[in-house]
């Protein structure tokens, strides 16, 4: 029995096993890349030879897996009860695998034209262990993923643009992104006297609504946290001016540092 299987980049040596913890930005990165999540029950593993799996790191192991379908989460091409598919794992000191017979896993994957019933990884260990807390921060995620206003995928910061307000202290910075979908995106950071600085974020031609910065851990957090550069590009600063300028870049840098980082786990 022959599979398709692109394995991409050796995996490192050490690399994350399928019940590690992951963040919500790795959950991310694979919803963008998944044209099908599938949560299913494995059934059987194989390990394969080392002639059936060229090309792996060591501490590798390549893996045929059969397991029955419980429930596809995203995805439009047809899904039988049971499938067939390919992971690698680390392997232990004895050079075996962790056993997953039984266990819940969520997949994500493409499907394998002309082969009903078997699916590609769309990573070489795109695979990761169920877990109820794991599977309600997926669905929130996939929910936002697929709704019809979901924030595009952001590329660049265009421009930032610092006006001055008619009062001492007042003022607002415009900074416009890049989507990869020519979207709308935009941040604004308002500046009031005697209260503190504003800011939020808009994914549409609306002004932003700084009562509500994107809170952590949503689809429009990690749009910005795990895009934004940590200082915009030279030539984007439009603003007028030295103070404008400085003050621009001052916003962009405050609103990075209260985004926070983009904590991945996965290789």
């Amino acid at each position: 029995m022959s599979f398709v299987f692109q394995a991409g980049p050796a995996l490192a040596a050490n690399p994350q096993s399928p019940g590690a913890d992951v963040t919500f930005a790795d959950l991310a990165d694979l919803a963008d890349s998944a044209p099908m999540v599938v949560e299913a029950q494995v059934t059987r593993m194989t390990r394969l030879g080392a002639e059936r799996a060229p090309g792996l790191a060591p501490g590798i192991g390549r893996f045929y897996v059969e397991a029955d379908t419980r429930a596809l989460l995203v995805g439009n091409s047809p899904i039988g009860e049971s499938l067939r598919y390919l992971v690698d794992m680390p392997l232990d000191s004895r050079g075996k695998g962790e056993d997953l017979k039984d266990q819940m896993v969520i997949l994500f994957a493409r499907a394998v034209p002309g082969r009903p019933g078997e699916v590609q990884l769309i990573e070489p260990d795109s695979q990761l262990l169920f877990t109820p807390s794991l599977d309600g921060k997926l669905r929130g995620l996939l929910r936002e993923t697929v709704a019809p206003d979901a924030p595009g995928e952001i590329t660049g910061v265009r421009e930032l643009l610092y006006v001055p307000g008619a009062l001492a202290g007042q003022g607002e910075t415009q900074i416009f992104l890049n989507t990869k979908d020519g979207s709308a995106a935009s941040i604004t950071v308002r500046h009031e006297p005697g209260r503190p600085v504003a800011w939020g974020a808009s994914f549409s031609e609306l002004v932003a609504d700084v009562t509500q910065p994107p809170a952590p851990e949503t689809l429009e957090w990690y749009r910005l946290a795990c895009a934004l550069p940590e200082y915009p590009p030279q030539g984007a600063n439009i603003s007028q001016g030295y103070d404008a300028k400085r003050q621009a870049q001052d916003d962009y840098r405050a609103v990075r540092r209260q985004l926070g980082p983009c904590t991945r786990n996965r290789s």
